[in-house]
Formats: structure tokens, sequence, C-alpha cells
């Protein structure tokens, strides 16, 4: 089953038992993946595709949070900390950074780089491995403490 026809699904329990913000949600990622599907392309879109829908709305729903918080609307960053939560549902399992640590390490010794002039060459490898699974701004801050680069 895609991503797409789990969250078609979703979409209708959530409508048969009325949890607006759950349906709300799942509607808003059925529609970022309608979108990547007439982008005018014939290619098909991929798991990567439907995964970048997933980490931008969950991104987009974090910097939300911090500027409800920092104006005193706790109601609504409640409400947005729900939307993510209904979002991570659909990713796949999360990594520990313990884990997601193990693979950079691992990733650092396949490629044989040992400073910081290797950030570029260690990163995007990082990112393909690790993309979904865990935030790219732990593993940049990973990657950065393993090569030691100054931040």
């Amino acid at each position: 089953m895609t991503l797409n026809e789990r969250i078609s699904n979703d979409l209708k329990e959530a409508l048969r038992s009325g949890d607006r913000t759950r349906l709300e949600t799942l509607r808003m990622l059925r529609a970022g993946i309608i979108d990547l599907t007439k982008r005018g392309t014939d290619k098909e879109i991929s798991a990567d595709d439907e995964l970048s829908v997933l980490t931008t709305a969950i991104k987009k729903r974090k910097e939300a949070i911090e500027l409800y918080e920092k104006g005193g609307r706790d109601d609504l960053a409640a409400r947005e900390r729900r939307e993510v939560e209904i979002i991570t549902a659909y990713l796949p399992k999360q990594l520990s950074r313990e884990e997601a640590e193990q693979v950079v390490q691992k990733i650092i010794m396949e490629t044989g780089a040992t400073s910081a002039k290797d950030f570029g060459k260690v990163m995007p490898l990082a990112m393909k491995e690790l993309k979904g699974k865990v935030e790219g701004k732990l593993v940049q801050e990973l990657v950065k403490a393993k090569l030691g680069v100054q931040p």
C-alpha cells in the first residue's frame, strides 16, 4: 500500500470519526502528494518524493510551534504539535541519536573522511542514508562533530 493510499484510507476514517484536526492534516498531506503527481513530468512519484512531503510538513509545523510559543499562543502551538504527531505516524521508524551516530561513523569510514574538508563528501551520503529517519539538523550536527568542524 502506497503512502497516498494509506492517507486516503485514514482520511475516510477521520471523516467518519469526526476528528477534525486529523482530517485537516491528512487533507493537507494528500494535497501535497497530489501536487507532486501534477508536476508535469511523466515520472512516477517515488517513496523519497512522498517522504519529502512529510518532512516538509513537519518542518513547517515545528517552525510554527516556535513562533506561536514566542507569541504566547499555546493553544495554537498545541494544535501544531498534534499535527506533527499525526504526520510522524507516516514516517519510517525514527532512529535514536546513537543509531544515527553509528550510520554516520560507518559512512565516514567508507569514504575515508578524516577532516573538516571532507564534510561535503560525507554530508550528502549521510542525508541520503538517514532521510526521514532523523532530522537533517541532527545529521549535520553528528557529521560536524565526527569530522571536527568548528561551529
